[in-house]
């Protein structure tokens, strides 16, 4: 936050071919070098994959960021020498954005060959509750449950 008040959050335009302001934010993370019309090219050859199984592809990439958004997390707090972990609630944006990096992350990370296969597969994995995204959000929840006991601490 900055000293002299809040800032602004920017508001998002919505993607030409969808017209859905959380594809463009997807899009926006996955864009390597600023390149956004290859990044482009690459969610909508996924959307198009995605919808040849019968359902829309939008609706089952929502589906996915639905499943891996965690609703708790922990902050770290400093207390004499020792760093704590405080379980805390995540608001709505932040649960979407950490949703939509650890998808990008863990589809990068696959062997596929291209891009398109490898977020094809991770956002199927997602939506049916499986994969890398969504180990990585019982690990967070996990972490915050276990963390539970400063839970009551007020700082």
């Amino acid at each position: 936050m900055t000293r002299r008040g809040y800032f602004k959050i920017r508001e998002i335009a919505p993607d030409p071919k969808y017209n859905d302001s959380m594809v463009a934010k997807f899009v926006n993370q996955l864009m390597h070098d600023g390149k956004k019309t290859v990044a482009y090219k690459v969610f909508y050859k996924t959307l198009d994959k995605l919808s040849q199984n019968g359902e829309k592809g939008v609706e089952v990439f929502k589906k996915a960021i639905d499943n891996v958004s965690p609703t708790i997390g922990t902050k770290m707090k400093r207390i004499g020498g020792a760093v704590i972990q405080i379980p805390s609630e995540i608001r709505k944006e932040k649960q979407i954005s950490l949703a939509m990096k650890w998808i990008i992350e863990i589809a990068r990370k696959r062997s596929e060959k291209t891009m398109v296969e490898k977020l094809y597969k991770e956002i199927t994995d997602a939506a049916n509750n499986e994969g890398g995204a969504i180990k990585k959000k019982t690990d967070k929840q996990k972490m915050a449950s276990s963390n539970k006991v400063f839970a009551t601490l007020n700082f």
